[in-house]
């Protein structure tokens, strides 16, 4: 039942892909800070125990006493976990490779797929007033992503436009599925952003026509080019749109934020009128 009394609560997205190397982090972080740009206040969840998040918003190791993994087992509260980034409106909770032995901790925990559900649900997070909490999941579909998506309104599958790309997305497929099935039937994918295109190479063109054939409308109509500047930006621990606020990738993330607030909006218009 819902809790009358609590603020509305803020939409939960898991950024997935088992697959290395398809634009995940860099998804995260842009996608955050292009929401943030538009006044949405945006939590950061580094799932990842490599930390390339966290490590791409400026947080310093020093800075990372208290991890996503303390606060996903229960030791450390929002107000110790949360911590603020140099772009308005944009928090993170960092990682480290403490998250690593997640897996072992977890596999005797009776609600070892709900933990970080719980977590992110607590009213203590209320405090905040986040409308959104963007998760960059690790590269495998691990008890880590598992809780991700159990926590997740929604996925965002970020596709590498590659050979083979839309071979890796049945798993994912599946996953979700059965997550759906046992754990949160209301879990949806959100889209599939297509990354790292290159509108001039034939490879790309061929995988978005594949994907927009098989998948449809679940591929959002944004595409995020190959850019120079989105490649730079994580080595100056920031994101491209502070990094280079007119660059392509900037507005490529821009874009895809818009397309993603009017998706949900007309969902909930939707279910508003239904």
């Amino acid at each position: 039942m819902i809790d009358p009394s609590r603020t509305a609560q803020p939409r939960i997205i898991a950024v997935a892909n088992q697959k290395g190397g398809v634009g995940k982090t860099t998804t995260t972080i842009n996608l955050g800070a292009a929401l943030a740009e538009v006044g949405q206040r945006v939590l950061l969840v580094d799932l990842d125990p490599q930390g390339n998040a966290s490590t791409g918003l400026g947080i310093e190791q020093h800075q990372r006493d208290v991890t996503t993994y303390d606060f996903v087992l229960g030791d450390s509260g929002p107000s110790e976990a949360v911590l603020p980034t140099n772009v308005e409106n944009l928090w993170i909770i960092p990682a480290t490779t403490d998250l690593s032995s997640a897996d072992i901790e977890l596999i005797s925990n009776e609600k070892r797929s709900f933990l970080l559900s719980d977590a992110l649900r607590q009213t203590a997070m209320d405090h905040f007033r986040f409308d959104y909490i963007l998760i960059d999941c690790p590269p495998s579909l691990n008890i880590l992503t598992v809780n991700a998506m159990v926590s997740a309104d929604s996925v965002v599958v970020p596709l590498q436009s590659e050979f083979f790309a839309l071979e890796g997305l049945s798993q994912l497929m599946l996953t979700i599925r059965e997550i759906r099935e046992t754990a949160n039937p209301n879990l949806r994918i959100e889209g599939i952003a297509l990354t790292m295109y290159d509108k001039r190479n034939n490879l790309s063109q061929q995988v978005e026509t594949d994907a927009r054939d098989n998948l449809g409308d679940l591929v959002f109509k944004t595409v995020i080019p190959r850019n120079v500047r989105l490649s730079e930006a994580p080595s100056f621990a920031a994101p491209v749109l502070t990094y280079d606020s007119m660059s392509k990738g900037s507005a490529a993330y821009r874009a895809l934020a818009r397309e993603l607030l009017a998706k949900v909006k007309t969902r909930k218009g939707l279910n508003l009128n239904g």
